[in-house]
């Protein structure tokens, strides 16, 4: 049978209003009565009803997860990696989290998740670069806001983002370091900040290093940064830099349809072309060679912009706070050394 507030109030001895004000955390109750209460709680296995408590504090408990449609998708798995730590670290917390996609393309007039039409979430995170017009809607609505990997143009804003420019030079230095000069880059959708980011790391590498930067070694014109994409980007690419000994593809998805288009002309990765990655993805060790790549604390990301929105739902943070993780190098079989 399901306990109710009136079985914890008796085996704790105290009120049922005491009880309520210890769930929603009131600052009257003393902290050996806190105690009590919630070693009742847990031995009874109590779970105080969710509406009760939306009621007394008039929030919904909800955070809405937004990300766009292409990025929701069983090939790429980066953000549902981050949303995953969203929901691990929702579970500490009163929250739940509720996700909702967007069109990639999205435009004035278009509809909003319903979460924020019916003023249904306290907050939202959303991962991924999203367009303007979706920004600029969500701000009628006033709901505290954490980005993840995108930081919008104007104004401050919460963020969770990655070091993608160190991350990309040390990925270019990585491949300098094994002895290549002739490095090519591709990717796709160069206005994201981070992949934007990655490339200029990649040109700092090479400045660095005092290696001449080549056009011809560099193709960014594909719109996705999708498997799909890496393969169209190496095969646009090798028919104007044949030269090249080794390849730095700015996400993992590209970097594996590269690795595909290479392997279907016959090129030995790495004796021929070296390749590198940048997320770190689980696909990585099922492709061969398996991929050399930056990797990403993704699900981290996801935990620590939960940990920003509780803090900004619940009024603790006044100004908006900008966090970066690192990155850091994983060594696999898709790059080898030319000196050896």
């Amino acid at each position: 049978m399901r306990k109710t507030i009136k079985d914890v109030a008796e085996k704790a001895r105290v009120s049922t209003a005491t009880v309520s004000l210890v769930i929603h955390g009131h600052k009257r109750i003393s902290e050996q009565t806190r105690r009590k209460v919630q070693k009742a709680i847990k031995e009874l296995e109590y779970y105080p009803s969710r509406s009760a408590r939306d009621l007394v504090s008039r929030k919904s408990g909800n955070i809405g997860f937004i990300l766009t449609e292409d990025h929701f998708l069983r090939t790429e798995p980066f953000y549902t990696q981050i949303f995953l730590g969203t929901e691990f670290e929702s579970r500490k917390q009163p929250y739940y989290v509720i996700l909702a996609t967007i069109p990639k393309d999205f435009k004035e007039g278009d509809e909003l998740p319903r979460f924020i039409l019916e003023h249904s979430v306290d907050g939202l995170i959303i991962a991924g670069k999203v367009s303007q017009p979706f920004t600029k809607q969500i701000k009628r609505y006033q709901l505290p806001v954490v980005y993840v990997d995108f930081y919008p143009d104007s104004g401050e804003h919460s963020a969770v983002l990655i070091d993608n420019l160190n991350g990309g030079l040390e990925a270019t230095r990585h491949l300098i370091d094994c002895g290549h000069s002739e490095i090519g880059f591709i990717g796709g959708d160069i206005s994201h900040p981070s992949l934007r980011d990655r490339f200029q790391g990649y040109k700092m590498a090479l400045e660095q290093s005092k290696i001449p930067y080549k056009a011809q070694y560099i193709y960014t014109s594909e719109s996705a940064t999708s498997r799909e994409g890496g393969y169209r980007a190496a095969a646009k690419l090798l028919e104007n830099a044949k030269n090249i000994t080794s390849l730095f593809a700015c996400n993992d998805a590209m970097a594996i349809g590269a690795i595909q288009y290479l392997k279907e002309k016959n090129y030995k990765i790495p004796n021929q072309i070296s390749v590198i990655g940048f997320d770190d993805i689980e696909q990585d060790l099922f492709i061969e060679p398996t991929l050399t790549t930056m990797c990403v604390p993704k699900v981290d990301m996801g935990s620590e912009a939960m940990r920003l929105i509780s803090e900004m739902v619940n009024g603790k943070m006044k100004t908006p706070r900008k966090m970066m993780v690192s990155v850091s190098l994983v060594q696999r079989k898709s790059t080898c050394n030319l000196n050896k």
